[in-house]
């Protein structure tokens, strides 16, 4: 288990969490001195937690939704997940959207998102010539949607469909 520092910046902040002994991710919650609500249908606002944190190198912080405020009220973490890398200092804060029809407000204390703590694996590029020196796969080049999906029978191209 890796230890994390962490530091309280406002009254009423809270620490991260774990929730249960399984939980993957530690409840953040809204350090803020007045409600903010978020109108309905779109309606976004930035949410500080009032905590910073010193990640280990090599670690990164995924700021993700609760399922229970998505399936409930449809407010999510906008920038999902949003990163906090290892050098960052500053105050953790939250990007929420309410996507649902109603507005939504958030209360100090509320929890808003959750902080996952992950490995970092960085890459070093090699720039080839030709898109051919990337080597082949079944894939190739299918993009969005080209390996099938919703209602999709599998394949990873159909022809489209003519009426008579």
């Amino acid at each position: 288990m890796q230890s994390i520092r962490y530091c309280l910046l406002r009254p009423g902040a809270v620490a991260p969490a774990y929730a249960t002994a399984g939980a993957a991710g530690m409840d953040l919650r809204a350090a803020i001195d007045q409600p903010v609500t978020l109108r309905g249908s779109g309606g976004t606002a930035t949410i500080p937690t009032g905590i910073a944190i010193a990640l280990p190198e090599g670690f990164e912080g995924q700021v993700r939704p609760r399922s229970g405020l998505a399936a409930k009220h449809a407010v999510t973490v906008l920038n999902s997940p949003g990163t906090i890398d290892c050098d960052y200092r500053g105050e953790i804060k939250v990007l929420l959207i309410n996507h649902g029809p109603d507005a939504f407000a958030v209360a100090s204390g509320d929890r808003i998102a959750q902080l996952v703590v992950a490995p970092v694996s960085r890459a070093s590029l090699r720039r080839v010539s030709t898109a051919d020196e990337l080597g082949n796969t079944a894939r190739g080049d299918g993009g969005f949607g080209s390996t099938g999906g919703f209602g999709s029978t599998g394949s990873a191209r159909r022809e489209p469909t003519r009426s008579s």
